[in-house]
């Protein structure tokens, strides 16, 4: 423990708000004598504390890791304006919350990148910890810096900024990437080699050994006069030419689950127990990336799930459980699951919540099965109102389902319904945007036949980004004004009071469709954003979009030649050398499919 560094923390602690997110010791978090141990990593979530606690795959990890006692491993998160201030102004670094060890000191600092909109908080982080916050200039003696999550699927915006960037599966990648990084590291250190070199030569020997690390470093674009991409060069010959992404190929019941989650001192979105029951989707959207990206589909038991969380309950005392994936009712045994959960935790007075539910069928009978459940509020995804769109979109669901189980959970006692829509998809036109308020509308008129009042129904409307590998990568996104259009028309069309439209800031929209789809050019734009203040970009009290738009300007950047410029398929994207797991020929026929869709919904126009 660090003590001094604590004992600074607490000085300027009374300055800041909620001083408990920076002072550790909450129940579960796990501290040890970094003496006793091979290595130290910590792993950074590049948001705040409220947010990152209440993440399922950091608590993932940091149990994994600390149950081997070889590791120590702690947590850091982005600290809010106030205390970035503070430190800055006493010259303290940001550190581990387990034991005050700043960032600098560890051997090993591991990145979610979760929102691409929280980028500029990883090179906050970097700073204040002492970090370099590029990769060429740090040496042995700085940590090795690796990141993973959705948004390493485009790991060239970050290139300059990540020693490793880890594709696919962390359970298994994190600790031999860990062991491998200490054992390389040892020998260096015994040897005397040049630590720069010495740490090059390390990190291409960890890539030149596995098929999912990916270090930027080792590698140069070449691009055509018009300015896209030629081909990504190897500039050594023993790293890999293509990533793979590391997945789980053992019995997912033998993957452990958190069973002494970290029990936060203030309260966070997430203050209940989260249990992984699936990871993947049986269902192929076009649009989302995470169904691409998380395959194969692989489930956990319904005893191993109900034991996991019987533990977790008795290390907690928290009074609910959410049960997680993509798309929980899509759960082979999801029926018996939510019985068997009813059974056990109904007389502990735990509620059971289920926040991915698919629109199919079975909605109709989870208002019946979640009868011991809080009748608070049921969220559903359709993403879209009208059948031709949800053809193109390939997200395969009826009115019918919706609005019967709409029916059902306000029979049950459920008050409010919320939905996601998305706007700005390929080839919306009006008529769709008819559907989403028709929808909303028409699951209040259900609530008012079913209770005699009308219920709340919220819409709200995500503006569509298109991802890396994802059929949509080769589509642009929608321009700002026709985003402000398309919300303004929603909020006109609404007549009934109990329907509310709420659309995602727009700015920030534009801002994820220019990060979520650059290349290694735009990485001096957000590094000087960064400099120039940009911080907690995803908060709308902190983001600031005219500074990131004037930067992109005095950059020379042409934003919408990232973001909303339409791409052939036979163009090279920055991120083609990362592979997912049916590859591009798969997502080049859904697109080819998708724009086949596009020509019948017009000429039906």
């Amino acid at each position: 423990m660090n003590t001094t560094l604590r004992d600074a923390i607490e000085r300027i602690l009374p300055r800041v708000q909620t001083p408990a997110a920076y002072m550790g010791g909450e129940l579960n978090s796990v501290v040890k004598d970094h003496r006793q141990v091979r290595g130290k990593l910590c792993l950074t979530f590049p948001d705040t504390y409220s947010l990152g606690t209440s993440h399922h795959g950091l608590q993932v990890l940091y149990t994994l890791m600390n149950d081997d006692p070889q590791w120590a491993c702690e947590r850091a998160f982005t600290p809010w304006l106030d205390f970035e201030t503070e430190l800055r102004r006493a010259g303290l670094p940001l550190y581990g919350l387990e034991t005050f060890t700043p960032l600098h000191q560890f051997d090993l600092l591991g990145f979610s990148l979760q929102y691409e909109v929280c980028y500029t908080n990883i090179l906050t982080m970097l700073d204040l910890g002492g970090v370099p916050l590029h990769s060429k200039d740090r040496t042995f003696d700085h940590p090795l810096v690796i990141a993973g999550g959705p948004g390493a699927q485009n790991p060239e915006l970050l290139a300059p900024f990540i020693d490793i960037f880890v594709i696919g599966d962390g359970e298994e990648s994190l600790p031999w990437l860990m062991d491998r990084w200490m054992t390389l590291k040892e020998r260096a250190r015994a040897g005397g080699i040049s630590p720069l070199r010495s740490r090059a030569d390390a990190i291409a020997d960890i890539v030149g050994h596995t098929t999912w690390a990916y270090a930027p470093m080792f590698y140069e674009p070449e691009y055509h006069a018009d300015g896209t991409l030629a081909a990504m060069h190897r500039t050594r010959s023993d790293v890999p030419t293509q990533v793979m992404a590391c997945t789980i190929d053992q019995d997912f019941d033998d993957i452990p689950l958190p069973s002494k989650p970290i029990v936060s001192f203030v309260q966070t979105p997430h203050d209940r127990i989260a249990i992984e029951i699936m990871r993947g989707c049986p269902w192929q959207c076009r649009f989302c990336q995470s169904t691409v990206i998380k395959r194969p589909l692989r489930v956990r038991s319904v005893e191993t799930i109900v034991q996991a969380a019987l533990e977790s309950y008795r290390n907690t005392g928290y009074d609910e459980i959410s049960l997680l994936s993509l798309s929980t009712s899509d759960y082979p045994y999801f029926e018996e699951l939510v019985n068997r959960m009813a059974e056990v935790f109904e007389p502990l007075g735990v509620n059971v919540s289920l926040p991915s539910l698919r629109v199919n069928n079975q909605l109709r009978s989870v208002p019946k099965l979640m009868k011991g459940a809080r009748k608070s509020g049921l969220t559903l995804a359709p993403e879209v109102a009208r059948d031709d769109m949800r053809e193109q979109i390939r997200k395969k669901i009826t009115n019918d389902d919706l609005y019967e189980g709409c029916r059902e959970a306000f029979k049950n006692g459920w008050q409010r319904v919320k939905l996601y829509f998305l706007c700005g998809l390929p080839g919306e036109r009006a008529v769709d945007l008819d559907g989403i308020v028709d929808m909303a509308e028409h699951i209040a008129h259900i609530s008012k036949e079913v209770t005699g009042r009308y219920k709340e129904v919220t819409a709200s409307v995500s503006n569509f980004v298109p991802k890396p590998h994802t059929p949509y990568q080769w589509n642009g996104m929608q321009t700002r004004e026709y985003l402000r259009w398309a919300g303004d028309y929603l909020r006109k069309r609404v007549r009934l009071r109990s329907v509310k439209i709420k659309q995602h800031d727009i700015e920030c929209s534009l801002l994820e469709g220019i990060l979520t789809r650059g290349d290694r050019r735009v990485a001096p734009a957000l590094e000087e954003a960064w400099r120039r203040g940009a911080r907690l970009d995803g908060w709308r009290e902190c983001f600031q979009p005219q500074l990131w738009w004037q930067t992109f300007a005095d950059l020379g950047i042409d934003t919408a030649w990232y973001s909303q410029r339409s791409r052939p398929m036979t163009e090279v994207l920055p991120w083609d050398h990362v592979n997912v797991k049916k590859g591009r020929e798969y997502l080049e026929k859904e697109q080819t499919r998708s724009l086949l869709q596009l020509e019948v919904m017009a000429d039906a126009t």
